[in-house]
Order: structure tokens, then C-alpha cells, then sequence
């Protein structure tokens, strides 16, 4: 996915907050607030924008909220601002018309009040919309549910009720652009909705429902605020994810020998040498030093576990497939990439003509723009190895964000 892909995403920033700021003393509304060190609005943009395939976003906030959304935004690319309605769906509608002069594909509808969006749960909706209008992430129920009454003192505990088939629906949720705009246009304004998959199923769309997160959960209470602390010592996964570390690295360090008869591959492209490397995979020192970064920022071991040496499938293997299960899986845990630096040891070939080509090609394996990838090469001034053209060395550096800063400002 790149981001010629036709799909829009909004974030439906306009509320109030005033559950959240109930007993808080804060008069902020809560999509402004700060959790993990950035305004919550901050963190649920950045990953939207992050990802490859969102082309362009609309944040839609409250009358005389858009000087706190530009400050809570500062320093990124900005986005299209447009004003909310009354009700969240009139909002949604805005921003819906907003987009109309110019309609996309695809759209996801998003809530600010979810900062921690997976990569993941972008490319499962966008995948489920192959064959469906519309696409929600969910989690099942697992708790036991009960009906309570009473007239004083704390609710009583009636009858019990049936969690077979009930879900947790959350956002982003995901749709056909002409179709949920015809769904809103269509509403009767006297009914409430209470998200835009009810309106598209009421106008007779199947929605689908792809796996949900618990890092998804809401902000709706000021507690939820206060259990982000890493002091806090609270048990449910979305605290875990909000504990996360906001940026990581790791570093990687590679050598392989030079030998005749074999072709010379470095940062996935093929050089002219006399020379190749030697391995039991298409030995690319490159990408191997870069993968072994990544799984170091994310404390996942090495390329060797994942892709150990003694197991037949990986001879001759390409390395850029070793690249990107890489990257997979630090967007599983909820991180993009903000850069890596590279640095090829050698006294030849000369890296200097296939830079550029190097790093358009990296940037392609990692998903993230040119300005993101450095390549560079050195000598030992013929000292060792490298400099009696035995091998060549690779060392590199990547470095992560936990969907706090945009690709264009990190």
C-alpha cells in the first residue's frame, strides 16, 4: 500500500469531554489532553498519517476548537479542519460533504478518544472492504452480563443475559465512501445512532468485523487518564500499550566474505563486482544488519531466531523478506519507523553510484519515504578484512515511534 491509495480518514475530534473532565479540575476537553507525553488527538493523527495507505485526513473539531487542534498538532503536516455538528453523526456528516468535492474510495471514520491505533487494525479494515461496504474492528464479550434495577442504594443484580454474539465494536471503522455518505444523507435525524456502522447496516449494508484491539480502548472517564502513568500499576492491556516506551532503537552489526562466482546483493539491489557475498542466504549484509536493528528495537532477538541458518527454506532466500517480517511485526506492537542509518564497510565496490538507488530500494522494503533512509560507506584505510577486500561490514541504527510524531517530523 502507498499513499496513491484512494482512502481518506477522519477524526472526530469536536466533543466536549465532559465525563472526562467531571472531578478532574481540567476544563480541557479530553481529545487535547495529554497522555504518554502528547495531546490525545496528536497520537491517533500521527498513526493514521503514519500509515502508507491513508492519503489524505480530515480532523473535525468543536466551534473555537481549531487553535487547540493546531497546537496539539504542531510541527506536523497539517490537516484539512473542518467544524463539527451538534451530535457526533452530524460531525461525521461534515466532514463526509467536506470530502465530497473531491470523494476518495475509501474512508475511515476514527474517534480521537482511541489514541492507540495498531497499524494492524488499518490493514485488516482496508483488507475487509475487498468485499464488504463496511468494516468494523470488534471484540468479543468474555465478561458475564447482567440486567441491574433498584430504586435507592447501589443497582441489584436481576436477570442474567446472553453474551453469545455480542461484540465490542470499536474504531476506526471503515467504508465505501459512496455509501456511507448516502447512508448519512438518508438518516432520519429523529433516530439516534450510535456510530456510523449502525447507519450503513440501517441503509442495508453488511458490515464486517475484523479483529479489534484492547489497545482501541476509549478514554471516557478521568480515571482513564490517570491509569497512563508508569507509576500506575493497572492490569488492563490498554494501560500496558499507553506504558509503552514512546521511542525505541536498536542497533545491527553484519559481516559476510567475499568469494568469486557468486552475485553481489547490497540494500537489495544487485552491484557489478567481480566478487559476491557469501551466505546461506542471498547474503545481503545490508538488509541483514537493518532486520537485526529492528528486532533489537523491539527486543525480539535476531535474525537468526527468526530465520535460522540450518533450515533449508532460507538458502539462496531473498533477504528483503527477512526486512519486512521485521517491520511487521513492530507495527504489530504498535510502532512505526521513524529512520534508519546505514553504513556499509569496504574498500570495494564503490557505494557512491548506487546510494540513491540503495535507498529508494530500503525505502520501498520499510514502507517510509527516501528522507527516512541514510545510507552511507566507509573504509578501514586497508586495514583488516575489509580492507584486504575479504568481506564486506554493515552496522545500522533504527529508530521507532509509538504514534506520537509523523513521518515528516521525526
Amino acid at each position: 500500500m502507498d499513499r496513491k491509495a484512494d482512502i481518506a480518514a477522519i477524526i472526530v475530534a469536536a466533543g466536549t469531554g465532559s465525563r472526562a473532565a467531571a472531578g478532574s479540575g481540567c476544563e480541557v476537553p479530553k481529545q487535547f489532553r495529554h497522555v504518554r507525553g502528547a495531546p490525545m488527538l496528536r497520537h491517533s493523527y500521527a498513526a493514521l498519517f503514519a500509515h502508507p495507505a491513508i492519503a489524505r485526513i480530515i480532523v473535525v473539531v468543536g466551534e473555537d476548537q481549531e487553535l487547540l487542534a493546531r497546537a496539539a498538532l504542531d510541527g506536523l503536516t497539517a490537516p484539512q479542519y473542518v467544524t463539527g455538528g451538534a451530535a457526533r453523526r452530524d460531525s461525521v456528516r461534515n466532514a463526509l460533504e467536506a470530502l465530497s468535492d473531491n470523494p476518495p474510495a475509501l474512508v475511515l471514520i476514527h474517534d480521537a478518544a482511541r489514541p492507540f491505533l495498531p497499524a494492524k487494525v488499518i490493514d485488516d479494515l482496508i483488507g475487509a472492504l475487498s468485499t464488504h461496504v463496511g468494516a468494523v474492528p470488534a471484540l468479543p464479550i468474555v465478561d458475564s452480563l447482567a440486567r441491574g434495577g433498584g430504586s435507592s442504594g447501589p443497582p441489584i443484580m436481576g436477570s442474567t443475559a446472553d453474551r453469545e454474539g455480542l461484540w465490542r465494536i470499536q474504531t476506526p471503522q471503515a467504508f465505501h465512501f459512496d455509501a456511507i455518505l448516502a447512508a448519512h444523507r438518508a438518516w432520519n435525524t429523529g433516530q439516534d445512532a450510535s456510530d456510523d456502522a449502525q447507519m450503513a447496516a440501517g441503509a442495508g449494508h453488511a458490515v464486517a468485523l475484523v479483529a479489534g484491539d484492547e489497545a482501541l480502548t476509549k478514554f471516557t472517564f478521568s480515571d482513564d487518564f490517570e491509569n497512563t502513568e508508569p507509576s500506575k500499576q493497572a492490569s488492563a492491556k490498554t494501560t500496558d500499550v499507553a506504558r509503552k516506551p514512546a521511542v525505541r532503537s536498536g542497533t545491527g552489526y553484519d559481516v559476510h566474505r567475499l568469494v568469486s562466482g557468486e552475485t553481489l546483493w547490497l540494500c537489495g539491489i544487485e552491484i557489478e563486482h567481480h566478487s559476491g557475498l557469501l551466505g546461506h542466504s542471498d547474503a545481503d549484509v545490508a538488509l541483514h544488519a537493518l532486520t537485526d536493528a529492528i528486532f533489537g528495537a523491539m527486543a525480539l532477538g535476531d535474525i537468526g531466531d527468526h530465520f535460522p541458518p540450518s533450515d533449508p527454506q532460507w538458502r539462496g532466500a531473498s533477504s528483503d523478506q527477512f526486512l519486512t517480517y521485521a517491520v511487521e511485526l513492530a507495527e504489530k506492537q504498535g510502532y512505526f519507523l521513524a529512520n534508519v542509518d546505514l553504513t556499509l564497510i569496504c574498500e570495494a565496490p564503490k557505494i557512491g553510484p548506487y546510494r540513491m538507488a540503495m535507498r529508494a530500494r530500503l525505502a520501498d522494503l520499510l514502507g517510509v519515504a527516501v528522507d527516512q533512509v541514510s545510507v552511507k560507506a566507509t573504509t578501514t584505510e586497508r586495514l583488516g578484512f575489509t580492507g584486504r577486500e575479504e568481506g564486506i561490514a554493515a552496522q545500522a541504527i533504527a529508530t521507532f515511534c509509538l504514534a506520537q510524531t509523523s513521518k515528516d517530523t521525526v
